[in-house]
Formats: C-alpha cells, sequence, structure tokens
C-alpha cells in the first residue's frame, strides 16, 4: 500500500488586531488569560526579559512569585510541532514561523509611509489598514501605548495611502482610504481633508463641499470651533 507524506501543517498564527485569537493548523486555540497575556506581549514585543515579562504580567505581587506564575503560564501552553515562543535563560521571543497581524499591519503601514508610489499599483494595503485596534478589550496599562502607538500610524498610513492613490489616478480608492481614517477618528481633521480631496480629484466639487460643510457642523457642536484654515482654503469661496 503506497503511503503519502502528510499535508504540511499551517504557521501559527496571533490575532491581537480587533480581539485576541491563537490559530493552530488552521483552528482557534481556546487560552486561559494569563497565556493569552503572555503571548500578547512577547508577541507584540519580539524579544522579551523573563525579569520584564513578569513583572509587567504580575507587577503587584514580589519578583519570585512572579516569576513562578510566568513558569506555570509557560506549562500550561499548548503543545505543538511548531513551538510558540523560544526560551533561553534569560529571555524569551516568538517564534519566527508565528504569524503576527499586529507586525504585517505595522510593516505595511511603514511601507505606505515611506515606500515609493510604485508599490500602490493594486490595492493590496487596504484589506490590513482597515483592521481594528490593538486588543479593544483590554485595560492592561502596557496595552494602552502600544493600542495608541498602532493608531496613530494606522491614521498617517490612510491618509498618505488616499494622497497617493489620488495622484495615481485612483479617486474611489483613494476615497475609501480616507473615509477609513474618519470612520476610526470622526474628528481628525486631517482624515477630512483627505475626503474631500479625493471628492475633488474626482471632479465632485459638490460632494466635496457637502463633506467639509458636515465636518464643520460637527466641529461647532463637539468642540466649538472652526475647521482650520487650510481646509477652508479648500473650498471655493463661493460655496463657504
Amino acid at each position: 500500500m503506497q503511503s503519502f507524506p502528510s499535508p504540511p501543517l499551517s504557521c501559527p498564527r496571533l490575532q491581537l488586531l480587533g480581539q485576541f485569537r491563537l490559530d493552530l493548523d488552521a483552528e482557534p486555540v481556546e487560552l486561559c488569560g494569563n497565556a493569552q497575556r503572555l503571548l500578547a506581549f512577547v508577541g507584540l514585543r519580539g524579544r522579551v526579559s523573563r525579569s520584564v515579562l513578569a513583572g509587567t504580567l504580575w507587577p503587584d505581587v514580589p519578583e519570585e512569585r512572579a516569576r513562578g506564575s510566568l513558569r506555570t503560564t509557560l506549562w500550561k501552553m499548548p503543545r505543538c510541532d511548531q513551538s510558540l515562543i523560544r526560551c533561553t535563560r534569560d529571555g524569551m521571543a516568538m517564534a519566527d514561523t508565528v504569524s503576527v497581524d499586529v507586525h504585517t499591519l505595522a510593516e505595511t503601514a511603514l511601507g505606505v509611509l515611506h515606500g515609493p508610489e510604485a508599490v500602490l499599483d493594486r490595492p493590496a494595503p487596504m484589506g490590513l489598514l482597515n483592521g481594528g485596534d490593538l486588543l479593544p478589550d483590554w485595560d492592561d496599562d502596557w496595552v494602552v501605548p502600544e493600542r495608541e502607538w498602532l493608531r496613530q500610524l494606522r491614521l498617517h498610513a490612510l491618509e498618505a495611502l488616499s494622497e497617493k492613490l489620488a495622484r495615481q489616478g485612483m479617486p474611489a480608492l483613494a476615497l475609501e482610504a480616507a473615509l477609513a481614517s474618519v470612520r476610526i477618528e470622526p474628528l481628525r481633521e486631517s482624515a477630512h481633508r483627505a475626503v474631500v480631496s479625493a471628492h475633488l480629484a474626482e471632479g465632485n466639487v459638490i460632494e466635496a463641499v457637502r463633506h467639509y460643510h458636515a465636518f464643520r457642523r460637527l466641529l461647532r457642536t463637539e468642540l466649538g470651533v472652526e475647521p482650520s484654515p487650510e481646509f477652508s482654503r479648500m473650498i471655493p469661496l463661493t460655496q463657504q
């Protein structure tokens, strides 16, 4: 009887955007809260010392007890053919085989911000830049600054993507990127300027004016301020 080799196992996937999820062999794995936090922290940092990891995840207990909790959590981690975390004497690192969506987002966003225009010959970045916030239901102190950094990175990348797509003659995609930025932060003026620019690039002056006035009313209602002179100059004087 002829035998066939087993199909290759898919790489582990760690999702931190929108919600926590770990997939092994394309199937979700249930983890306790401490195991989730350990994987999330190492996944974000890539490499971390044991003392920093223990002190961050268990900040309110003595160091020796925190290290004991770390050892217990590691022991409870799922056993699989591909190790999730590489342990050394002094530190831990995420295994190279693990795909972490946060790193994919960051690399894509930085590529949009600093890469050449030629990388935008396809709308591939859109799907990556429209993901959710980093672990939105977690309130751990170490998550908050990481969440805000990724949020700002995504906003800047979406606006830059919109500008580049408009310059390349793709105003519809430019508008999609700009509106994604508005959905993330409705009071962000630069996002609304990108929307107006996309409308103007497509020749839709009325849409641009309508959006400007909608944002102006929003600012007055929420903050009691007016759009910046830079934004106002984008609109024809007769329409202001």
